[in-house]
């Protein structure tokens, strides 16, 4: 019974996320003719579709934390607000390519559009990597019973490595989609994950053993060298 559950929350949540992609990226546009959009959306959902993949076979206790995503499944108000502002800053790194595509705003060379497509997937591949080494890598900011500070692979490098994977696909998402106006986008974005992060060190500090001291160990939250 928990697996069927578990398949039809993965697949209506799979479903959702395409529609949701769909409409952000073509309907401000007002046409399907946008080819950068249709590689982006291919990228991003094959990525996803791999990622939900790995993680069904090999760590479905993670993909089942991580299907309960979003402000709803946030305990914490202020994180319920901060994933509100991530959800409105995420949709506006969507719709301005698109406005931008239907009002002709940008013109980026196609070789701007090949490397933003590029660090997309590179995005998803540091978070596939995340995700192999950290099965605590809840979608919400809480502790498991069974929790533990997990300090290798990517963890060694930042404190954040998700984030860091995340923030490098959402800052080539305009390039992807084509825009220069959508880059504006990555200030709320930036500030927005910035927030989340401070936010859950906070409270990792307080309810996860060992990890004042991997924090004193690993200096660099987001961007080795930087910060």
């Amino acid at each position: 019974m928990r697996v069927n559950s578990l398949t039809r929350r993965t697949s209506q949540g799979f479903a959702q996320l395409f529609i949701f992609l769909g409409v952000a990226l073509f309907a401000p546009a007002w046409t399907l003719d946008f080819w950068q959009a249709w590689v982006y959306l291919f990228i991003f959902t094959a990525a996803s579709a791999l990622i939900t993949a790995y993680l069904w076979k090999y760590d479905p206790k993670l993909l089942e934390s991580r299907v309960k995503a979003g402000p709803r499944a946030e305990k914490e108000k202020s994180q319920k607000l901060i994933q509100i502002l991530a959800s409105m800053a995420f949709i506006g790194t969507l719709v301005v390519p698109s406005l931008d595509r239907r009002y002709l705003w940008s013109h980026l060379p196609i070789v701007f559009v090949i490397a933003g497509d590029v660090l997309v997937a590179l995005g998803f591949l540091a978070v596939f990597f995340v995700y192999k080494e950290n099965t605590f890598t809840s979608a919400t900011i809480e502790v498991a019973p069974d929790q533990r500070v997990i300090s290798t692979g990517p963890y060694a490098i930042v404190r954040h490595p998700m984030y860091a994977g995340a923030l490098v696909m959402l800052l080539a998402t305009p390039l992807a989609l084509g825009s220069w106006w959508g880059i504006l986008m990555i200030v709320p974005m930036t500030f927005v994950l910035v927030l989340r992060l401070l936010n859950e060190e906070k409270f990792l500090r307080v309810n996860l053993p060992g990890y004042p001291e991997y924090c004193r160990k690993v200096r660099f939250r987001l961007v080795p060298l930087i910060w």
